[in-house]
């Protein structure tokens, strides 16, 4: 028998328990499962459980396993999808209450690799309203709970707000989320996790409930860079269904991950971003980046082309694109859509197409100028968030936590975030290592080589 909790281990430790037959998938899932049963009623994570459907997949893993027909080292494993993810027959809101009776007729690509592999999709997790929006807020749908904090209910990030929290609470070793304009790393931020924004094409998006068509990528949240990177690895590759990865080969993040730092170039972010970022959150990236230093690498400033702010173009693509997707339903007063989400909806209807195409490119001359910017760099080092996540009655709908991580969609970059401290009250803190598109092993070395030699990532929050 295994001496491990799986409500407590990573899911690397879990595949390993389970492939070494010391843990069966059915005491896992049910682990899982009685603590989402404990949590859930507070935290508010998921949409939909699916105890049945995990317990009898459980079982079928122990037995496949136990008959030596494991399908490889992640089989038995439990995750969790973002309810933007479809799973033929069941229901896919979206986020929105508009949408509580859409059941899917299809499995999306991702899903379709993550029960391939073996894995169990323990249930549906929540989301801001078609993902549109930072703060991880749902006004019909309920926001979920940060679990950092038992006493002020605060921020989980968005828009994978319900994936953060589950994953934050042990109630999900890991799972998937998206991310269009910061959506994996904002809720990785809040609840003190690590989670990689991959470059647009890594990860078929066929089947998931798209936002902007030009910048919506999945990705994986969880405790670990050695999870995220086994995550990763799991759901990226072409597919026919998706164009977009076409000619695009799959990545193998091992040969570099635990290569170190030593030699590498990194940027720090110009002086002037400092500016508006809460002090404990720039001591922690100050921190940061001295102990990168002292492992090898070399902090270099960087002088870009453009303020993180100025990105805020990448509104106007964002907008236009989710209003051609839900403008109807936008505009129809009667539909139960949020405040806040139903007014970024419809001012896609105000970005005429001479300025979408006017944009786009602008983002094509912006792309160039960053890499001349960045030429001879391998990564360029940022908060995650200017703070901490606040309390959700601070919330300002109309100032979105996206300014360090917008810049990444729009240049078609990758990025990393992971816990680099906390504030004194206890609550995550967050670095971000963007790299070039296509270079997401990097991102995951630099992670794996920080994570190395810090326990961040290993504090717990104070629940159950």
């Amino acid at each position: 028998m295994s001496d491990i909790d799986p409500a407590f281990a990573s899911a690397a430790e879990l595949g390993r328990a389970i492939q070494a037959r010391t843990l069966s998938p059915v005491d896992a899932v049910d682990a899982l499962l009685g603590r989402i049963d404990r949590l859930e009623p507070k935290l508010q994570a998921f949409t939909e459980v699916l105890s049945a459907d995990a317990r009898l997949a459980a079982e079928g893993a122990d037995r496949a396993i136990r008959s030596g027909h494991g399908v490889g080292p992640l089989h038995g494993v439990p995750v969790v999808l973002k309810d933007l993810i479809d799973l033929e027959g069941r229901i896919t809101m979206g986020g929105s209450a508009a949408h509580r009776a859409r059941r899917a007729a299809r499995t999306a690509t991702i899903a379709r690799r993550l029960i391939g592999q073996g894995m169990i999709v323990l249930g549906k997790t929540h989301t801001v309203e078609f993902a549109y929006g930072g703060w991880g807020t749902n006004q019909h749908l309920g926001t979920p709970r940060n679990p950092w904090d038992p006493e002020t209910p605060r921020t989980p990030g968005g828009s994978s707000s319900g994936t953060g929290v589950a994953v934050a609470a042990r109630m999900a070793p890991w799972g998937i989320g998206t991310d269009t304009g910061g959506s994996v790393r904002l809720p990785a931020a809040f609840c003190g996790l690590t989670g990689l924004k991959v470059t647009v094409g890594r990860v078929s998006t066929w089947g998931i409930v798209p936002l902007s068509t030009t910048l919506d990528t999945p990705g994986p949240l969880a405790r670990t860079v050695e999870d995220v990177a086994l995550l990763y690895e799991a759901i990226s590759g072409p597919d026919l269904r998706d164009p977009t990865t076409r000619g695009i080969a799959p990545d193998a993040p091992w040969p570099v991950l635990n290569r170190g730092v030593r030699g590498l170039r990194l940027g720090r972010m110009p002086a002037a971003e400092r500016e508006g970022v809460a002090a404990d959150m720039l001591a922690a990236y100050d921190a940061a980046l001295d102990l990168l230093a002292g492992q090898g690498a070399e902090i270099v400033d960087v002088a870009l082309p453009f303020r993180f702010s100025d990105c805020v173009a990448m509104s106007q693509i964002t907008n236009a694109e989710a209003y051609f997707v839900n403008g109807a339903l936008a505009e129809d007063p009667s539909a139960p859509l949020g405040d806040a989400v139903r007014a970024r909806i419809l001012a896609g209807a105000q970005v005429p197409a001479q300025d979408y195409l006017a944009t786009l490119h602008r983002r094509a001359a912006m792309k160039l100028h960053y890499a001349a910017a960045v030429e001879g760099i391998d990564a360029l080092l940022t908060p995650t968030t200017e703070c901490a996540a606040v309390a959700l009655a601070e919330v300002d709908e109309a100032h979105l936590p996206s300014r360090f991580t917008r810049f990444g969609n729009l240049l078609d970059l990758c990025g990393l975030s992971l816990p680099n401290g906390f504030t004194a009250t206890g609550l995550p803190l967050s670095l971000q290592i963007v790299c070039r598109g296509y270079d997401e092993a990097m991102a995951l070395r630099i992670g794996q080589a920080y994570q190395r030699v810090t326990d961040w990532h290993l504090r717990r929050p104070p629940i159950g």
